[in-house]
């Protein structure tokens, strides 16, 4: 299902920021699946992230042999 980008970000966070904020995180890739745009509106998947490029995925640990 998938919401408008003001729902979204209320959703997601709190305060939530502006949707200018949230418009540039779309245009520089930050919320992933990327948002459809209908109309003059954006709409998010529900289970949609923000990834700010600043945290790393963790690799599989190696087991000492």
């Amino acid at each position: 299902m998938k919401l408008r980008l003001d729902e979204w970000l209320k959703r997601q966070f709190e305060p939530a920021p502006t949707i200018r904020t949230a418009r540039l995180w779309i245009k520089n890739g930050k919320i992933y699946p990327p948002p459809m745009k209908v109309g003059r509106a954006y709409y998010v998947d529900q289970n949609a992230t923000f990834q700010d490029g600043t945290t790393r995925p963790r690799l599989a640990q190696r087991i000492p042999q």
